[in-house]
């Protein structure tokens, strides 16, 4: 389902209070980016005005800042999301993963797929939690929440 063309994100950027990694984080926060971009719908609530619209993400004190602003740079609104809530679930995730990439060298398929649906099960738990976390103040469907999370477990990964 595509959202209207005003609805969405067109950019994203990462602040350097970011920090930067290895080249294989670096390559993954890239490959998250694009699919984000490719496809999402993304409406801070409130805005009388429209889209699209450029985000900016950066950490102050292990919160998360989502600065929205609209195509031509004009502020829309910041909001700031504790990571808290996210911490267990990528932690579970990355453990999940490991034993999954692990698995593909040796475990059997029926083995594989059930690590894989416990790591699908896990992003979509975490996915879930940050559409909640985003809710009354950025509309985004499961898509394009899965897509971020996918970014906030990027921006985790330490290589």
């Amino acid at each position: 389902m595509s959202a209207p063309a005003q609805n969405r994100l067109i950019d994203v950027e990462l602040d350097e209070t970011i920090g930067r990694s290895t080249p294989d984080v670096e390559h993954e926060r890239a490959v998250a980016i694009f699919d984000l971009l490719e496809e999402n719908s993304f409406q801070p609530i409130g805005d009388t005005l429209s889209g699209p619209y450029r985000l900016k993400l950066s950490l102050v004190e292990s919160r998360l800042v989502f600065l929205v602003r609209r195509e031509n740079g004009e502020a829309v609104v910041t909001h700031m999301l504790s990571l808290t809530p996210f911490r267990r679930i990528v932690k579970d995730y990355y453990l999940i993963c490991e034993s999954y990439y692990e698995a593909i060298r040796t475990a059997t398929p029926s083995h594989i797929e059930a690590i894989d649906m416990g790591r699908r099960g896990l992003h979509n738990e975490g996915s879930q939690t940050l559409k909640d976390r985003l809710a009354g103040k950025i509309d985004i469907d499961f898509d394009t929440a899965r897509r971020l999370f996918t970014l906030v477990c990027v921006l985790h990964w330490r290589g």
